[in-house]
């Protein structure tokens, strides 16, 4: 394992607001500093690298006010290596969604054929004519998800809804947003990119077809570039590139009532619920509990993350392979978080005082028997575990506050606890075996 964690340029108290520093757009130069100077707990930064390390990490940034704090390399890789983004390049498309109509060059309330050309789909024409642009962005176009998700084909992209009554994390329409950009831009994607972004941010890249899909791949620090970009609301060190700020807002924030936890191609912490992609099942609670509750997330395939949190100033990033036992990438990120919290001497949410918690589980992890107790008042109703695909597991009517569950035949992953009654969902908790 290769780390580097960096000393500081500039010393600072923790309490003194940093104003946000943008690397030059040319060269490898970037200020750092030193972890210690910000009052950050280095202590914890050793169990952090090794859950990193352990689970297949590549690259990990953290960066302060846009300064380098933490930055560690494992393996072969170097901060030159190139890795792909998956769907974490989701949140660069819908950046470059906003840059081209703020540009005049489309409207995202268009339906999609005018960009797409008619029979983009296999549905009527009536039926396509009802997509929109908003419809790819936000993941509600309709179209069948039970097939091939990454196929673009007309063949493959049948009627199931209405557009915008059905959330799906559905590939292929969000793919053919790059054939919306090109029509639009008269540039191909790679073109565009550069010239909305690299040229002035220094964030370079390639889109390479794999497959169906166009997936870009990038240094670390160019993803942190794009991170610190996104932190800044579209501004980069003065110059606005995404001025559009009517909708920068709606890209971050819920986009649609039917998964509140996803904006325009982004996840967002702190929602009331969320849906996680394959599955229609709504979980109650945040995405990631421990996580700041304002964070917007890009996430991708075998844990591809940019974490921006704005009020705190912080961009994390991580690139690298499938992560060890069973994963899911909310559930991922939240580790890290859990392990950069005590970095960042912060209680995670498990941690945290509540006034009125949802219910306790102990021991966590469990082994054989989960002891609950559901907060009091909780009338009578039904206690559900849900595995991380949604699939209710094990069911119990809730007739005590205090039950002691026998989960010795559940097997080894991540599962979610819901209280259910006639008003709905009432609470929930973690709990791994």
């Amino acid at each position: 394992m290769r780390i580097l964690l960096l000393l500081a340029i500039l010393l600072i108290t923790p309490s003194i607001a940093q104003e946000v520093y943008f690397p030059p757009t040319i060269g490898n130069t970037w200020e750092t500093v030193d972890p210690s100077s910000l009052g950050w707990c280095e202590d914890q930064l050793p169990p952090l690298l090794d859950f990193l390390e352990t689970n297949n990490t590549k690259a990990f940034l953290v960066l302060k006010d846009g300064r380098i704090a933490i930055e560690a390399y494992f393996g072969t890789f170097t901060a030159d290596s190139s890795w792909y983004w998956a769907s974490a390049g989701k949140s660069l498309t819908a950046f470059l969604v906003g840059s081209a109509q703020q540009e005049g060059s489309l409207d995202i309330d268009e339906p999609s054929s005018n960009y797409l050309g008619t029979g983009w789909t296999s549905c009527t024409p009536e039926q396509e004519a009802a997509i929109t642009i908003r419809n790819q962005l936000t993941m509600t176009t309709g179209l069948d998800d039970s097939g091939d998700l990454d196929c673009t084909d007309p063949a493959c992209l049948t009627y199931l809804a209405d557009p915008g009554t059905r959330w799906s994390y559905h590939n292929a329409p969000y793919t053919l947003l790059d054939g919306v950009l090109a029509a639009a831009t008269g540039q191909n994607l790679n073109g565009y990119t550069y010239n909305r972004l690299g040229q002035t941010t220094g964030m370079l890249g390639l889109y390479v077809p794999l497959g169906y899909n166009n997936v870009f791949f990038s240094t670390p620090r160019s993803m942190a570039r794009f991170g610190l970009l996104a932190m800044n609301q579209g501004v980069w060190n003065g110059t606005p590139i995404m001025t559009d700020t009517d909708y920068f807002n709606a890209m971050i924030t819920p986009s649609q009532s039917l998964n509140e936890a996803y904006g325009y191609l982004w996840w967002l912490n702190g929602q009331s619920s969320y849906q996680l992609p394959g599955i229609q099942f709504e979980f109650p609670g945040p995405l990631m509990p421990d996580a700041p509750a304002e964070a917007y997330n890009a996430l991708g395939k075998n844990g591809q993350i940019i974490n921006v949190v704005p009020s705190q100033g912080l961009v994390v990033i991580r690139m690298g392979d499938l992560p060890g036992g069973l994963f899911v990438p909310n559930v991922f990120n939240n580790e890290i978080w859990q392990h950069l919290n005590a970095v960042l001497c912060t209680p995670t949410a498990m941690d945290a005082p509540v006034d009125k918690p949802a219910m306790t589980l102990y021991p966590v992890p469990v082994e054989e028997q989960l002891s609950i107790t559901v907060p009091a008042g909780f009338q009578a109703g039904e206690l559900r575990i849900v595995d991380a695909l949604g699939r209710v597991v094990y069911t119990q009517q809730v007739r005590t506050r205090a039950m002691h569950l026998d989960l010795r035949s559940l097997a080894p992953g991540s599962y979610r606890c819901v209280l259910i009654n006639a008003t709905g969902r009432t609470g929930s908790g973690f709990l791994k075996k």
